[in-house]
């Protein structure tokens, strides 16, 4: 994946000031689109990374299976992406659950995966189902389950306006698919304990 053009993307936010209305020389704006290139080489740094490889890196085989535990539940990962629509920021956080079969994998390494699948231009749909399948390709696990909770620009700031709504997202696969699994999750994810 080439480097983003920050050039082109400096180009293209004084096209847009001009296409408004703005003197994008003004001193208020003379940085802008320079600003705006940094940070969406952060927002779009996900684009082309494949994040399987990210959830293989700390990969322990487990070889005790009694020991590998029942559930691994990684709640409240904060997540920030750009809505593919109106390219305007979604945030919230997303819950990441998975049923070990033979592969464990660094905590961590479910958080750089969520940080990197949301760093391209995404839906929050996709956003979930993409996750559980980095997570199934890497760790074979007997199910896995995303729900994803976020705040979306583009239905606070325009249109609707509705600042304060919530989306939320479920994708699951395996065992986690299954309803009576999946109710199980999702009260551990609400903070209760089986």
């Amino acid at each position: 994946m080439p480097p983003i053009d920050t050039g082109r993307i400096e180009a293209a936010v004084a096209e847009i000031l001009a296409a408004i209305g703005e003197d994008a020389q003004r001193p208020g704006l003379l940085t802008t689109p320079q600003r705006v290139a940094e940070a969406y080489a952060e927002f779009f740094a996900g684009v082309g990374v494949d994040p399987v490889p990210l959830l293989r890196d700390e990969l322990a085989t487990q070889d005790a299976p009694e020991q590998r535990g029942e559930i691994v539940l990684l709640r409240d990962i904060a997540l920030r992406s750009i809505c593919e629509h109106h390219l305007l920021p979604f945030t919230g956080v997303a819950h990441v659950a998975y049923l070990p079969a033979e592969r464990l994998v660094g905590l961590g390494s479910i958080a750089r995966t969520v940080e990197t699948l949301a760093s391209r231009p995404q839906l929050q749909e996709r956003l979930g189902e993409d996750i559980v399948a980095a997570i199934d390709a890497a760790l074979a696990p007997l199910g896995a389950l995303v729900v994803i909770d976020a705040r979306h620009g583009c239905v606070g700031a325009r249109g609707p306006r509705q600042a304060e709504s919530t989306t939320v997202t479920v994708a699951a696969s395996g065992a986690l698919a299954d309803p009576v699994r999946r109710a199980e999750v999702m009260a551990l994810i609400g903070g209760g304990v089986a």
